[in-house]
């Protein structure tokens, strides 16, 4: 099997730089409005996108994503939206990979058979569920796998050497390195223990290894990028939305343009980190 993800990285380690990889929250502040940053951000250079699955008790999510998902709840998202906006952004872009990112609460109740097979025909390559651990594959991740749709794991600093290879077991595309114990939105972690985190990693697994929860700005890009495959990038692109919200919720400028200027400007960081030869 291969995907839209495991080709993306494998271009861009051949072209030697980290991917950029760019996580908003479908139907934040609206649908429409939603599509419009999820097809900004390619052309602002994302590598990767995660898109987000609202979902109302978000256990790992800070204070900005939490306020993220409620907004697009309000706003009347559903998991049916959000894979009809990926369907949509597909339309026009057959080529960057997308990533679901959620929960698995609401993929239950849509139905795991039926939720793998919409997911295959509105483009998604991957999967992030947060709150599904290693012991239980046989609920979502082998099934997805057996679908075409890479499952992305996560591991933080608590994972030690005895539980890396159980979590990396089923994993495919990329691994996603917290950088950090806590919620989503905290402050950035000691970039010299995200290199020495990233080496142990990769020690375990030939995947790409992508680090996020954190970054918010260019420079950090650019150091994390140093040494990861990838940076992950989420908490300030939604805070780039709410940034041009009103107290009700009005549009006070575009969030698509906000988002995009954002983007660009970290993707210039990504690109300035260029990956050692030995890695």
């Amino acid at each position: 099997m291969t995907t839209r993800i495991d080709r993306r990285m494998a271009k861009l380690k051949a072209e030697g730089r980290p991917a950029l990889v760019t996580y908003f929250m479908g139907g934040d502040p609206d649908y429409e409005t939603s599509l419009s940053i999820m097809k900004a951000l390619p052309k602002a250079g994302s590598d990767v996108i995660e898109l987000g699955m609202p979902f109302s008790d978000p256990m790992a999510d800070g204070p900005a994503i939490q306020a993220a998902g409620l907004r697009a709840l309000k706003a009347g998202q559903t998991l049916v939206k959000t894979l009809a906006m990926a369907r949509a952004f597909r339309a026009g872009d057959n080529e960057t990979p997308i990533v679901l990112m959620g929960y698995y609460n609401p993929i239950y109740v849509y139905g795991v058979d039926r939720f793998l097979a919409d997911a295959v025909d509105s483009g998604i390559d991957g999967l992030i569920v947060v709150d599904l651990p290693p012991e239980m594959d046989e609920e979502l991740c082998l099934p997805a796998v057996r679908a075409g749709i890479n499952f992305i794991r996560l591991a933080t600093p608590t994972t030690d050497d005895k539980r890396l290879p159980k979590v990396l077991q089923n994993t495919s595309g990329f691994v996603y390195y917290v950088s950090m114990t806590g919620i989503t939105g905290s402050a950035l972690a000691d970039t010299g223990k995200v290199a020495d985190a990233v080496k142990r990693i990769k020690s375990h697994t030939d995947l790409p290894v992508c680090v996020g929860f954190g970054v918010k700005t260019a420079e950090q890009a650019r150091i994390i990028g140093a040494s990861a495959d990838g940076v992950v990038v989420g908490t300030a692109i939604v805070n780039a939305v709410a940034n041009v919200l009103g107290p009700h919720g009005e549009k006070l400028a575009d969030p698509a343009e906000a988002v995009a200027t954002l983007v660009s400007g970290l993707a210039a960081g990504v690109r300035a980190a260029r990956l050692a030869a030995a890695e």
